[in-house]
């Protein structure tokens, strides 16, 4: 854990309005006073994680807490559906292929 605990953030309402004015976004003052909070928050947590990581500069990044593998199966090309097969289960098939309802006028 971090030697010293990184001060609270102060985010003021100002500073939430000047960000949503610069991301060209209209929010309300009970959004504003909210996102006061919220936002807070976050930069809190990004102070105590920037603050373990200014202490241990040698330790690799990691995306997950443990390790994890793979778990994926082997990409191996396997014999799908006949299109028989495909078909046999289909409500309605025309000329070797499904037929559906049509969706849009003649002309298209």
């Amino acid at each position: 854990m971090s030697s010293s605990t990184p001060a609270p953030t102060v985010l003021t309402a100002d500073d939430v309005t000047h960000l949503a004015r610069l991301a060209r976004l209209e929010i309300s003052d009970a959004d504003r006073d909210r996102y006061v909070g919220q936002l807070s928050v976050i930069l809190d947590a990004v102070a105590v994680v920037s603050a373990v990581a200014a202490d241990a500069p040698d330790a690799e990044p990691t995306t997950h807490a443990v390790p994890v593998t793979n778990v994926y199966r082997e990409d191996v090309v396997r014999p799908g559906l006949t299109r028989e097969a495909a078909l046999a289960g289909a409500p309605e098939a025309q000329d070797g292929r499904f037929r559906v309802p049509q969706i849009l006028g003649e002309e298209q």
